[in-house]
């Protein structure tokens, strides 16, 4: 390795260490980094420019605006309650129920948002029927991070592998949704295994429950039948991009615009401020700091490290990839981390084509979502879900998160080990 190889890595190690500290705000510290690493040429202007993935950074921004606008209608809300009730205040039954609504609404919108909107929910409905919300905001955080694994769309890595790799939204939902679904169900029986004996609550407490009226939910009728019929269109407009020859940013783009036309505003400044640019700013920075170290040779020294180490055994190195991914994920941020590994992958695709690469791709997405789930640092979903629950009087502890998630994610990632197996390699 040159010196300037050494330097980039020491400095791009020290980035990561802040951001997954967080000791700093982490959209600062990737900026910082940017900044640093074309200071001292290791990347030029232009090119720092040019490794920014724009079709990512475009799709999150109009995803943020539709998503942001559907949200002020009160429907998720509404699901929520509705789905509480079918449930006949039963705990244990709206604990999944809500789970896996949570996971459904991830792989359709984000992760991230997801549980933004279902925690408060989540939070009422279990202090009326007196239980801790806890158990609750844990499993739909865990939920969020599974559900949001089965779609393009569904968690950030997603987003940056697919634009990377060429993947399409149909791609993921085809490979990744049957796993997820099964996933979802031995899941599903954890939690019914782990909570069924311990919340418990007399019928007066389920009774309130019934009583919830979830039509009041909704704030706008007009604007909501306008956002589920834009949203559905954007969704089938994913479906169908491969197809129409469309980057997946292209027609989330469309689905914005036709959102804020039909709105009926002439100021459209507030939709924008549904959007969440410290986390845009943040994948700026973050691809920056990668693209320097792709200039610089590193990632290419890295990826050829992993195919001696597997002596170019494609099925070897995507467990590989699973498993350290997982484990890498529980304990940092999985999207500096996945945005370090797509290049190496990309670089091992160079050398054994695209064929044999795909299975590389798709043990990338598993393991660093479904790792995530390991800690309560693991991914966004869970900081946001343990933030809102904290501000509510209920402190979800490391070690309280820690207890369900390592073997939730031993569970899933064992599960996609045998499922990448029987998939591409048997």
């Amino acid at each position: 390795m040159t010196y300037d190889m050494i330097l980039a890595v020491i400095i791009f190690s020290l980035i990561f260490l802040l951001i997954t500290m967080e000791l700093f705000n982490k959209t600062v510290v990737a900026l910082i980094g940017a900044v640093t690493f074309i200071l001292l040429h290791f990347i030029s202007q232009e090119e720092a420019f040019m490794e920014i993935d724009w079709n990512v950074i475009f799709l999150l921004i109009s995803m943020m605006v539709i998503v942001g606008i559907t949200k002020n209608t009160g429907l998720f809300q509404y699901v929520a309650i509705k789905a509480a009730k079918l449930a006949k205040g039963n705990p244990v039954v709206i604990l999944i129920s809500l789970s896996l609504i949570t996971a459904v609404f991830s792989a359709l919108l984000d992760n991230v948002t997801t549980v933004l909107i279902l925690t408060p929910v989540s939070i009422l409905i279990a202090v009326e029927l007196g239980l801790t919300p806890i158990p609750f905001i844990i499993s739909e955080a865990i939920f969020s991070n599974i559900g949001g694994t089965a779609t393009l769309i569904g968690d950030p890595p997603n987003l940056m592998i697919g634009s990377a790799a060429g993947i399409t939204f149909l791609d993921f939902l085809v490979y990744l949704g049957p796993v997820v679904g099964i996933i979802l169900i031995f899941i599903s029986l954890y939690f019914y295994i782990v909570f069924r004996k311990k919340l418990i609550v007399k019928n007066e407490r389920k009774a309130r429950i019934m009583e919830f009226d979830e039509s009041k939910a909704i704030t706008n009728k007009k604007m909501l039948f306008k956002s589920v019929a834009v949203l559905s269109a954007t969704i089938a407009g994913f479906l169908l991009h491969g197809l129409l020859h469309l980057e997946p940013a292209t027609v989330s783009i469309g689905g914005a615009a036709v959102l804020l036309l039909i709105t009926g505003k002439h100021e459209i400044d507030e939709f924008f401020h549904e959007v969440e640019w410290g986390t845009i700013f943040f994948f700026v920075g973050l691809f920056i700091l990668v693209g320097g170290l792709s200039e610089l040779g590193v990632i290419k020294l890295l990826s050829e490290k992993l195919i001696s180490i597997t002596h170019n055994n494609m099925q070897n190195t995507s467990l590989i990839v699973i498993w350290a991914s997982g484990i890498c994920s529980g304990i940092i941020d999985n999207i500096p981390y996945v945005a370090t590994m797509i290049p190496l992958v990309q670089n091992i695709g160079v050398k054994v084509g695209a064929a044999a690469v795909l299975p590389l791709w798709f043990s990338l997405s598993l393991g660093s979502c479904l790792g995530g789930n390991a800690t309560l640092i693991g991914a966004s979903a869970n900081v946001v879900s343990a933030g809102l629950c904290s501000k509510s009087g209920y402190k979800i502890t490391f070690l309280g998160f820690l207890k369900h998630g390592i073997p939730v994610t031993i569970i899933s990632l064992a599960i996609s080990t045998v499922y990448i197996y029987l998939i591409f390699y048997m």
